[in-house]
């Protein structure tokens, strides 16, 4: 990722070795580009040296990525195994304990394998895979013979240490932190401990993969630039800015992005029409102007529902990228605050959205961008019984003058039906007393 330093930290040394390495390389890199964050990605072991570097640093601008973080280890099927002498491990033990920390320590004879099996996954039977995993199993005896006995246990108290010293600092981390969490990590409890940390961390947030194991970034479907994107979480200062730190979504982005919200279209048979330059309406957005700048004021409808499918059709039919003005509600959540999730706005933020200033339009426009405006706001997007299609609009619209200035194209546009779906109501609570 341009603009910022990733560092993969891996099992390989002893915990205090490893720690001092890493430390030495952030602060030559620190020293080196003093302005720019350093991203530290860190899975399970690697989550914890994350942090002990962390703590170790409070004054050092951090971004750090944790992947199933080891800190839970005190929780994991795996400190059941600690007391256990080496002379006492049977073979089978041995064997068994091999194929756990494989799991844990990302082993290369499993990635090897995972990957043959995925590529032949679509060409086989049902009998065919078995025998695939059946020829799996017969390798596992190799990892006794690498991995003695004294090797595992020494492998297990390093990460026990590992967790033990990323636990007893977590009040001295400042770092903004991401935590990936598995729904079926096998070996550590990680969303139920990416909960704690994420209370126990003063500038942390969470995403959930619901389907993935211990071992988060060989998954399928699992982007590591696209999450840290989504969250927010991509800056090349001190302080994130959502219009120049911006990365435009790649092709899979917008068209996972349309997938998400096609039902919606489908739902409603929604259709796009536009205005030629001669006046014709045609259907599709071929009137849309193709240089910039664009801004595109509508009336906000039921939700601002209308906007999820429409951005990224402006990429696929005409390649615009149209950058929406958002409620700071996208970007800013405190913990208690009551708001839903950030995750629930990571489309958001994918898509270009950028939190409702006049800096921030300001520099839309100055940079010939397509903007998209709602100047009702969130008031007119929640219309209640009676209000259908009515505008909540500002008497001054200073929008007009930067658009203006800057030789800017305005293309107002309106939204039909959407208020129909349904109506907003107000409830009203009423609290009984039993004398």
């Amino acid at each position: 990722m341009y603009g910022a330093c990733i560092f993969q930290l891996q099992i390989g040394h002893h915990f205090t070795g490893l720690l001092k390495l890493i430390e030495r390389t952030i602060r030559s890199e620190n020293c080196r580009s003093s302005n720019r964050p350093v991203y530290l990605v860190g899975e399970s072991l690697g989550a914890c040296l994350a942090l002990a570097v962390a703590a170790r640093n409070p004054d050092m601008d951090l971004v750090l990525i944790l992947a199933n973080p080891a800190t839970s280890f005190r929780k994991s099927l795996l400190q059941t195994i600690m007391p256990i002498p080496a002379e006492l491990m049977s073979g089978q033990m041995t064997l068994t304990l091999s194929y756990l920390l494989s799991l844990l320590t990302g082993d290369p004879l499993k990635m090897a394998m995972d990957s043959i099996v995925k590529g032949l996954f679509l060409q086989s039977t049902i009998q065919e895979r078995s025998q695939d995993f059946v020829a799996m199993s017969s390798y596992l005896p190799v990892l006794a013979n690498i991995l003695p006995k004294e090797t595992l246990l020494w492998k297990l108290e390093l990460l026990k240490s590992a967790s033990a010293y990323a636990n007893a600092r977590l009040d001295a981390v400042k770092a903004q932190t991401l935590i990936l969490c598995s729904g079926r990590d096998q070996l550590l409890p990680s969303e139920e401990e990416g909960d704690r940390l994420c209370r126990a961390l003063p500038n942390c947030q969470t995403r959930r993969f619901g389907g993935g194991g211990h071992f988060l970034f060989l998954e399928d479907g699992v982007d590591l630039v696209t999450t840290i994107k989504g969250a927010g979480y991509y800056r090349r200062g001190r302080i994130v800015d959502y219009v120049s730190d911006f990365i435009p979504p790649t092709t899979i982005e917008v068209n996972k992005v349309y997938e998400e919200y096609r039902w919606m279209v489908d739902l409603t048979s929604s259709v796009m029409l536009s205005t030629l330059p001669d006046g014709k309406i045609v259907r599709g957005l071929s009137g849309i102007p193709s240089e910039g700048p664009v801004l595109l004021v509508g009336n906000h409808m039921l939700l601002g529902l209308e906007a999820l499918p429409m951005v990224p059709t402006f990429v696929i039919e005409r390649n615009i990228l149209v950058r929406a003005i958002a409620h700071p509600m996208v970007f800013f959540n405190a913990k208690d605050g009551g708001l839903p999730d950030l995750v629930t706005y990571d489309t958001f933020r994918i898509m270009g959205s950028v939190p409702v200033s006049a800096i921030n339009f300001y520099k839309l426009v100055s940079s010939k961008a397509h903007v998209l405006l709602y100047p009702g706001g969130v008031r007119e997007a929640f219309h209640r019984k009676g209000e259908e299609y009515k505008l909540f609009w500002p008497e001054s619209s200073e929008f007009v003058r930067v658009a203006a200035a800057f030789g800017g194209k305005i293309v107002p546009f309106g939204v039909v039906g959407e208020d129909d779906l349904a109506q907003v109501i107000k409830l009203e609570y009423f609290h009984f007393s039993l004398q």
